[in-house]
């Protein structure tokens, strides 16, 4: 079939979601808590999914008591419309209520904008493929504030299926190649938990999506082509988020090579924990760097007749076709493999989705889908 602009997310993701979701029923499990923060009142928000047991079981605890910043942050919420969380709840708080090793998943609020896709003619080794230039549009989404890490797969995918819930194919529960203390673990680091999970195809990616999406009653997704650079950009047209230029010491990548003015560095030759290096603007960590992450789309030579509304552009009027022609799926961010020219925001790359490698990961996206999710 001829080329089919998908003008908005929501169906596209509908599609992919549609059949595996399942109908309000008597057996279906209610969907999980969604834990709220504002970790920086007026700069950063979003919201904390529990990946752990079920809410019975579920036993963060939660500090009690006024302080300065929880009372910017109820005072943030109520001028957004959310739902002010109940302090003495063990399903919702601030970011600071929360101990490092629990089990969720942090999904940061991407505000709605306009930003220019591609990268210019004079950004130094940009491709044929990063053009023309294109203005687009943005709604505002969640995204997950770092790739999906081992830990947080595990969670996702060692679960059963519950009445109602319908899994796709059969995942690995510990699908990546650096993992455990044979591969070289980091000065201060005990386990490889915390690093992004890799040797995912894009089919992969997809069926934990559709899991989570099923187990919480939301919409999570992979991040459209134009989502992905949006978030990365944070605001800048630079080629990378905190500049002209980058080095080992701002993101994990073959330090064997280098960039414009930038110096050469290391070359750790395998993954970094995520959270590692600074973020951007909006919250966001390895943006650039460490993997490779899957975005939605097809793949296209380049950008002439690309939709300009941030949704996904695939060729199939249904995303399931596309998923058996096996057409080949974006890539974004660079890896622990490339050196920094990968690692630029408008860089593209691409895969077969059903290939897997150890260098490539992905991140995901929640839709607002009602009062509870929309800021």
């Amino acid at each position: 079939m001829g080329s089919r602009r998908i003008r908005s997310l929501l169906p596209t993701v509908a599609v992919v979601v549609k059949a595996s979701l399942p109908a309000p029923a008597m057996t279906q499990p209610a969907p999980r808590t969604v834990r709220f923060l504002l970790h920086h009142p007026g700069q950063t928000q979003g919201f904390r999914e529990w990946l752990g047991p079920p809410a019975a079981d579920q036993t963060i605890p939660v500090s009690v008591g006024e302080n300065p910043i929880r009372k910017a942050a109820a005072k943030l919420a109520k001028k957004l419309s959310i739902a002010k969380p109940p302090l003495q709840s063990p399903q919702q708080g601030l970011l600071e209520d929360l101990p490092e090793a629990a089990p969720y998943l942090t999904m940061l609020w991407i505000p709605p904008g306009r930003f220019w896709m591609g990268s210019p003619p004079t950004e130094p080794e940009r491709g044929d493929t990063e053009g023309p230039m294109h203005l687009m549009q943005m709604q505002g989404f969640f995204m997950s504030q770092t790739p999906i890490t081992q830990a947080q797969w595990r969670q996702v995918v060692r679960s059963h299926e519950r009445p109602g819930e319908s899994w796709g194919h059969k995942l690995s529960t510990t699908p990546s190649s650096f993992q455990g203390e044979t591969c070289g673990l980091f000065p201060g680091e005990t386990n490889t938990y915390n690093r992004p999970v890799e040797q995912v195809s894009w089919l992969d990616a997809m069926e934990f999506c559709s899991r989570l999406s099923q187990r919480t009653g939301r919409i999570y997704t992979l991040p459209s082509e134009a989502q992905w650079e949006y978030a990365c950009r944070a605001g800048t047209t630079t080629p990378f988020h905190f500049g002209n230029t980058i080095n080992t010491e701002l993101a994990n990548y073959n330090g064997n090579y280098d960039y414009a003015d930038g110096p050469k560095g290391v070359y750790r030759k395998q993954t970094t924990p995520v959270g590692l290096f600074p973020a951007n603007a909006w919250g966001l960590q390895d943006m650039h760097g460490n993997m490779y992450e899957w975005c939605l789309d097809d793949w296209h030579d380049s950008y002439e007749g690309a939709p300009t509304d941030g949704g996904a552009w695939v060729d199939e009027t249904e995303v399931i076709k596309s998923e058996e022609l096996g057409k080949a799926r974006l890539l974004r961010g660079g890896s622990w493999y490339d050196g920094p020219r990968g690692c630029r925001s408008a860089y593209r790359y691409h895969d077969r989705p059903g290939s897997a490698d150890s260098f490539v990961g992905f991140r995901v996206v929640c839709l607002p889908q009602g009062p509870s999710l929309n800021p």
